[in-house]
């Protein structure tokens, strides 16, 4: 589906027309420009790609940089692909900006959860933990892992300490709440993965 690459900015809360507040993260999406067009005969699959924000060419490989000159664009800070059904109306170089979620009721976003580094199961499993008086030697710990006896190991799988965070997560249904042409922002109800200015993709739905 149709979407755009962005920043999330934070959260914050607006009023609505019952005057109660509604949480809602605001996501900046700057406008975005076709820079290629992908055809099933040609590429296999029907998409367009999109580059969105700005950024100094020192700051990218001479390939990089050839694929923007290549369309006559500048260089951009995101570039992603949306799959799509048909292409018709999309060609190099057109525009698109924060207007074509108008009238979106929903929408599908996606970013990478914030890093914690590694983490024990309390943090990373919500494991709770052991009595800290009476001689226990189990506050934190994970506890018994595996049997004596059949089968003799820790079956795979077994929530473990370990590293927790730094995935792509996708969050469907977020209802938008408010669209703001001007300063490009998106206000989308509840929280977003991600930590802010991080990057987040969101799509039509």
């Amino acid at each position: 589906m149709l979407g755009l690459v962005g920043i999330k900015l934070g959260m914050t809360q607006v009023y609505n027309k019952e005057g109660q507040p509604v949480p809602v993260t605001v996501v900046e999406l700057p406008p975005a420009t076709v820079m290629a067009v992908r055809s099933k005969d040609k590429d296999g699959y029907v998409a367009i790609q999109l580059a969105s924000g700005s950024r100094k060419e020192k700051h990218l490989s001479k390939a990089d940089l050839g694929q923007f000159k290549k369309v006559g664009i500048a260089p951009a800070r995101f570039v992603a692909e949306f799959r799509l059904e048909d292409t018709a109306g999309y060609e190099v170089g057109k525009a698109l900006d924060v207007s074509v979620f108008n009238e979106s009721k929903k929408v599908t976003v996606t970013g990478v959860t914030k890093g914690h580094g590694f983490s024990g199961t309390i943090k990373r499993h919500g494991y709770s933990r052991g009595p800290e008086t009476h001689g226990s030697q189990n506050v934190r710990a994970p506890g018994s892992l595996g049997a004596h006896t059949y089968p003799g190991r820790v079956w795979p799988g077994k929530e473990l300490p370990g590293h927790f965070g730094v995935d792509v997560q996708t969050q469907k249904n977020i209802q938008v709440v408010q669209v703001d042409l001007e300063r490009n922002l998106l206000f989308l109800k509840g929280a977003l993965p991600g930590a802010n200015n991080g990057r987040v993709i969101v799509r039509k739905q």
